[in-house]
């Protein structure tokens, strides 16, 4: 009776994250009559309303958009946030403590509250608003969070091993490259998919930036005026949202081992 009860509950959750998947699948591929009228299975197979959404105007821009923003955002978030974690995690220094309060007490501060003044520094000290820049370029100073991660995950990596490359003659920035990132693939993948994702899906970030340009925004954004555009045509409007969601799902499907060892393991030392 264990057995079926603790099944019974995960089977319910499943198909409550399962089923919204469904509806949206379904309904993208239904006719224009036929689409939130009720019938929940296609009467015929409209696979070419994917078509129309790639041919609408300014939809490859907003797939080439996202996609840069993502990938840029990542590699610069990765990069820039391992060498911080590496110093929190394994130098012995003065000040080590109140360094990682200060990155811990960033995580906690919005950022609607500082939205404006950076709003102004991008805009009119380096007259780049309307792109997506003033969102990726801050990303190349390191992220708290990433650095957080990245930091409790280092702290699992027994330290003889970098006391041995040391004694081979290895440096500071060798032994990070050589030692520490082969072993901290999980956290650097873990961390690496939350920034990817973060990206992907960023809404208020193009909302405030790129605004007033339409060739700069990302697909998360562009959806809204896709949605406005087409109210009245729903199967197109969820193909749209469909392929919005097609490569998070994707890249968490072939990542998802990596990711669920990365997050499991930055909790194990603190």
């Amino acid at each position: 009776m264990h057995w079926i009860a603790v099944h019974s509950v995960a089977v319910a959750l499943a198909l409550a994250f399962v089923l919204p998947f469904v509806f949206v699948l379904l309904t993208s591929v239904m006719g224009d009559g036929q689409a939130m009228s009720g019938e929940l299975w296609p009467t015929s197979w409209h696979w070419e309303n994917y078509a129309k959404v790639f041919r609408t105007p300014g939809f490859l821009d907003w797939w080439r958009n996202s996609l840069m923003y993502a990938l840029l955002g990542t590699v610069f978030t990765v990069c820039s946030s391992l060498p911080v974690a590496y110093a929190l995690a394994k130098f012995r220094f003065r000040g080590r403590r109140t360094a990682m309060l200060l990155v811990i007490s960033t995580m906690m501060l919005p950022p609607q509250v500082i939205v404006v003044p950076m709003y102004l520094v991008w805009a009119q000290q380096f007259h780049l608003s309307g792109s997506l820049w003033p969102l990726i370029i801050p990303m190349a100073f390191g992220d708290a969070y990433s650095i957080f991660l990245l930091r409790q995950f280092l702290l699992t990596i027994p330290k003889e091993y970098m006391e041995s490359a040391r004694i081979d003659g290895c440096g500071e920035v060798r032994t990070l490259l050589r030692i520490v990132v082969p072993m901290a693939k999980p956290g650097i993948a873990a961390v690496a998919l939350f920034q990817f994702f973060y990206c992907w899906n960023d809404y208020f970030g193009p909302q405030i930036y790129a605004a007033q340009n339409p060739g700069a925004w990302t697909l998360s954004y562009g959806l809204e005026s896709f949605k406005s555009a087409h109210s009245v045509d729903w199967n197109l409007t969820m193909a749209a949202t469909l392929l919005v969601m097609a490569p998070v799902i994707i890249v968490f499907f072939f990542a998802q081992k990596a990711f669920v060892e990365g997050v499991t393991l930055t909790g194990v030392k603190g």
